[in-house]
Formats: structure tokens, sequence, C-alpha cells
């Protein structure tokens, strides 16, 4: 039973009648960019987070670096960030001037440690920018707390947690603006790069409209240093079609989850904070003898990923921040330790008992 870490052709099959209608309507239509797909999507997505604005960008790299633009953080500002995040959140603090000033995680949930925060914070400091790690929430409403005390913006990183919920409210409507990704292995994923911005700020909204399209209040009128990032119609399509599925989806990856816990016992999984309902867009496991673990279950067709090997303080992209192996301890081990395990709507009890059944033998 060959059994993959993703599984896009069952999702494709459950939807292929809705995608190809949704698409025909642009090929009839003839028009591809900044149309009534996208515009459509952007009205819909908003409405399901609960808030009053969403932008469509062509990745969640640019809309992470487009909510710093939006706030202004520049050069010599300082931008408060886990290390053990995917590269691309630090990465757009740089790409903006700003330095990435980083915080360990906590070893039980894996989000960043909050106690950590405000240790961090100097008269530098800009904003925090924490990441909703494997589709869980992170401590965001008391980030949000630290955040009003000490006038700081806050942007989420809700690149993976698309439907993941805090105390009843949506990931990604706690900040003052947030990022999103729908990079296809995404719990809403587009068939190409796809990112999006959501805020309940009208300026800031205004502000990425003109960013994601080189600067331009109307053609040829150009008032800020923009670029071409725009969401385009076929993916905005795409979108609309999943996102009437996303719940559906995000339920059946919880119950799967359920299904792994019962069968894990014993072994260190991540913690899910109190209030917090995950979309469990990973599900990871720590594993002491990893690489000897993930051979086994490769052998037997069972199909792994890592997430992540190397956290940001000691990738070389990073030397220039001075830190060295230790500086961050829980980050480091979480980096040698965690397995992600095929998680998709797809996935079914036999193969999840399959998997299981090799991790356990393994573990004796």
């Amino acid at each position: 039973m060959d059994i993959p870490f993703l599984d896009f052709e069952k999702q494709y099959k459950e939807i292929e009648k809705e995608l190809k209608v949704a698409l025909a309507r642009i090929f009839d239509r003839h028009h591809y960019i900044l149309g009534p797909e996208l515009e459509a999507f952007e009205k819909e997505f908003a409405k399901y987070l609960g808030v009053k604005y969403v932008v469509g960008l062509n990745s969640g790299t640019d809309a992470l670096e487009f909510c710093l633009r939006a706030l202004d953080i520049k050069k010599g500002d300082e931008v408060i960030t886990p290390a053990n995040s995917y590269i691309a959140t630090s990465l757009a603090i740089s790409y903006v001037g700003a330095h990435p000033v980083l915080v360990d995680c906590d070893p039980e949930t894996y989000q960043v440690d909050v106690k950590e925060i405000e240790k961090k914070i100097t008269k530098n400091t800009k904003a925090i920018l924490p990441v909703h790690l494997y589709g869980s929430p992170c401590e965001i409403d008391k980030i949000m707390i630290i955040a009003k005390k000490n006038k700081l913006f806050v942007i989420e990183d809700t690149a993976q947690a698309v439907g993941a919920s805090l105390h009843g409210k949506k990931l990604g409507t706690f900040g003052n603006i947030n990022a999103f990704s729908f990079y296809p292995g995404k719990n809403l994923g587009a068939y190409g790069d796809a990112g999006a911005i959501a805020t309940d700020s009208k300026e800031l909204y205004e502000k990425v409209k003109l960013l994601r399209n080189y600067g331009e209040t109307k053609k040829y009128h150009h008032v800020a240093f923009g670029r071409n990032s725009r969401l385009d119609e076929v993916q905005a399509a795409v979108l609309r079609v999943k996102l009437k599925y996303i719940d559906k989806w995000n339920k059946a990856r919880n119950k799967l989850a359920l299904e792994y816990i019962k069968n894990l016992k014993g072994i260190k999984l991540q913690k899910i904070i109190s209030g917090g309902i995950s979309n469990y867009h990973l599900f990871v496991i720590e594993a002491k003898n990893r690489k000897k673990m993930q051979a086994l279950l490769e052998k037997n067709t069972i199909h792994t990923l890592i997430h992540y090997p190397i956290p940001i303080h000691l990738q070389k992209t990073y030397t220039y921040l001075k830190h060295k192996s230790g500086d961050f301890p829980h980050s480091e081990i979480i980096a040698k330790q965690i397995l992600s395990l095929p998680m998709y709507p797809s996935l079914t009890s036999s193969q999840i008992k399959m998997i299981t059944k090799h991790i356990k033998y393994f573990l004796q």
C-alpha cells in the first residue's frame, strides 16, 4: 500500500466538474488579470474570515512583504518573529530592509514563546510577526496584548492556518494586517503560486492594492514603488471553488488527527493551546532517531517530509545575525526531531493504522 505525503488527485476528482465550469467561464470571458473572478474571491474570502478587506496576491511571501511595507516597516526597524518558521517569514522582513529579531519556540506547542517576546522589545521594535505553525494557533490573543501595551503592529503569518481558530475567532483576523498563502500543498491551495492579505483597515487595504500593481492609481499613473504581484483570474477561480469545501476538508483533517493521536499514545505530538482549533495542515511527531524512522517508513512506501530541518538562525543567509548553535535550543531540537506524517482529507483509517503500526514497530 503506497501512502503519499499528499494526494492531489482525489481532491481534484471531488471538485473536477466545478473547476471545469469555473475555468470555462474565464476562457469564454477572455479576462485573465484583475477581473471579476479575483474580485469575487476577495469578497468571498473576506466574508469567510470575517474581515472587511482581502487583497489577492501572487504568493504568500509577497503577502508578508506587502504587510510590512503597508505598515511602513523599513531599514533600521526591528520585527520580532520565531526562529523555527519557514524562511519566507524572515526573508520578508529582510526584503524591506528591517532586522528580524528571532525568538525561540515553546517546546510543547512549537509556537513562538510569548514569554520571550517582551524580552526582545527595544526602541527600534516596530512589529511582531508570529506564525501559526503547522496550522494550529499560536497565543495570538496574548501577543495582541503585548503589542497594544508596547504600541507595536502585529502581522499574522497565517500561511498554514486557513480556517483554524482561537476562541471562536479565525486566525488571520487578530493582527493589523495578515498574510495567507495558497501554495498548492496548503489546505486551501491554488494550482500555482498565490497568496492574499486580510485586514479591517481601509488605509492598509488601499496601500496593498497599489503595491500589487506597480503602484498604479490608474493606467500609467504611478504613485508608489509597487510591482507585479497580482493573483490571476485562473487561480482566483480555483480558490473560489475550493473555498466552499475548506471547512469540510478541515473537519476531515481533525477527525484523522484524532485517529493518529489515539494510535500514537506515548509519542510526543504538537500540543494545541486551550481554545484553539487546528486545521492540521501538518501532523507532526517527534522522533529522536528520525533518519532511521523515516527510512523505515519510506521502505514500506509511506512518504513523509521534514518541516523544517534547519532553524532560521542556522541558515547561511542569516549568518550576519551572528547567532550560534544553542541560542534557540527548543527550535534546534525540533529541527532535528520533527517528522511530518501524511495528512489530507482523503487519507483513510486503514492507511493511518498502517502508518502508526510501522512507527510503533520502530519504537519497540
